[in-house]
């Protein structure tokens, strides 16, 4: 009976490929892909890396030290501050001084309400301010991550052309060994001859 093996080797050819955003590298040994430096989808992805800690954080504990809360708290206080001011000593008091209409026991009056008033409204503006700041982060996180994803999507893409171009500059290399064994007819007329052989050193020996 024959016997026949065969081993096959491939050998992928060395690949890049490359775009705007990423570079992917295929050898014998595997694929290898990264963003190129200073893109758009790198920055993204080294922003989310290094920031996701503090953006989730800020999300579970809304805090008036964001800095976008914060700049958003001195706006909103300046403008009431500047507005209500205005507002009380061009439309009450200088209208009713003109006509002596108010002591400065009433203007006192007058000016301790709007203080009042400005810290009620500066307390629901900081409540509504934390509310929404959650929400805000929210979105932002969303935002983040579905850039995030694109740049994935952008690497895996880039790995599988990589590595289907490696494949179609391949070499395969076929090495064939093997023994190969009598065949019970071969067998059989080895053996004839052998008895032929050793009949005929008989018959000589007679």
């Amino acid at each position: 009976m024959g016997k026949q093996s065969n081993k096959t080797s491939t050998v992928y050819g060395n690949t890049t490929t490359t775009n705007p955003y990423a570079t992917a590298t295929t050898t014998n040994s595997g694929t290898t892909a990264a963003f190129q430096p200073g893109t758009a989808l790198d920055s993204v992805y080294n922003f989310v890396n290094k920031n996701m800690g503090s953006l989730l954080d800020e999300y579970l504990n809304p805090s008036l030290n964001s800095t976008t809360n914060q700049a958003k708290l001195n706006a909103y206080t300046s403008a009431l501050s500047s507005e209500s001011l205005k507002n009380l000593e061009n439309n009450i008091i200088s209208p009713l001084s003109e006509r002596n209409m108010v002591r400065s026991s009433q203007a006192t009056d007058l000016y301790k309400n709007l203080s009042e008033s400005n810290t009620n409204a500066l307390s629901s503006y900081i409540n509504e301010l934390l509310s929404g700041s959650q929400d805000n982060s929210a979105a932002m996180i969303n935002n983040l991550l579905s850039a995030y994803m694109q740049g994935y999507n952008v690497i895996s893409d880039m790995q599988n052309q990589s590595l289907q171009t490696s494949a179609g500059n391949s070499t395969t290399t076929s090495e064939g060994s093997g023994s190969v064994l009598s065949t019970g007819t071969d067998a059989a007329g080895s053996l004839v001859d052998i008895l032929s052989k050793v009949v005929s050193l008989y018959s000589s020996a007679k």
